[in-house]
């Protein structure tokens, strides 16, 4: 049994569409990060970085309790453990890796930016919007590229796949078309018809509400004092 605690972002599915996949049983304790859920001290001492997904293996290495933070970390572990979507041989293994990196360290901060400047920041920033709109388009610019020479990012549909495609689901708020990237809207379209990937987005989408504007104590808490505090 794998205890998950998320909530119904995109770095939130990553982990139960991986689930859902595999198969394996898993329990969700929703961690709603409007309302500061993440701060408790019982959830850092899971996620000490204060961010979801996280998730206690409750049948971890020499049959322990092991919790792990931090999606892209998880989805190789989840991956290692059940030895489903990651190849063992080497090059194919790190193919995937660097699809991995390529959506932890560019998909989900740049793309993260733009959905940010253009619909949450307090007033309009032209720089930041252009910057990351751009950028945002310039990285699924490097995904049809790929996608139009490999039906998968990393050849064979793997956790990289898992990772990219709910970061592309609110393509619009990145000021983004599918349309303008052919390979990437095939692609997408192809993950979004598997039913475990159906499975993993009803994960709480039921709490998962559409926020045209945000108050004053949600915004701290999501993006102000309350996310900067230090804590112990």
């Amino acid at each position: 049994m794998i205890d998950l605690y998320t909530w119904p972002t995109p770095n939130g599915f990553k982990i139960s569409i991986m689930l859902e996949e595999t198969g394996l049983p898993y329990k969700v304790t929703a961690v709603d990060i409007n309302v500061g859920d993440q701060f408790k001290p019982e959830f850092l001492k899971i996620s000490p970085n204060n961010k979801i997904p996280a998730i206690v293996d409750r049948d971890g290495p020499d049959g322990k309790p092991y919790p792990m933070f931090e999606s892209g970390a998880i989805l190789l572990y989840l991956a290692e453990k059940t030895g489903r979507f990651m190849p063992r041989p080497v090059a194919e293994r790190y193919s995937v890796v660097q699809w991995l990196m390529f959506q932890m360290g560019g998909i989900g901060p740049m793309l993260g930016q733009a959905h940010h400047f253009r619909k949450y920041a307090p007033e309009p920033i032209p720089y930041a919007i252009e910057r990351y709109t751009n950028e945002a388009a310039r990285l699924y610019g490097v995904l049809d590229a790929r996608l139009g020479d490999s039906e998968y990012l990393a050849g064979d549909y793997s956790i990289a796949d898992m990772a990219v495609f709910p970061w592309l689901s609110p393509h619009k708020n990145q000021g983004q078309d599918l349309a303008d990237f052919p390979n990437v809207k095939r692609w997408f379209e192809a993950i979004a018809a598997r039913p475990a990937v159906q499975r993993g987005l009803a994960v709480l989408a039921d709490r998962r509400a559409v926020r045209q504007d945000i108050d004053a104590k949600t915004r701290s808490i999501l993006f102000g004092a309350a996310q900067y505090r230090r804590r112990a």
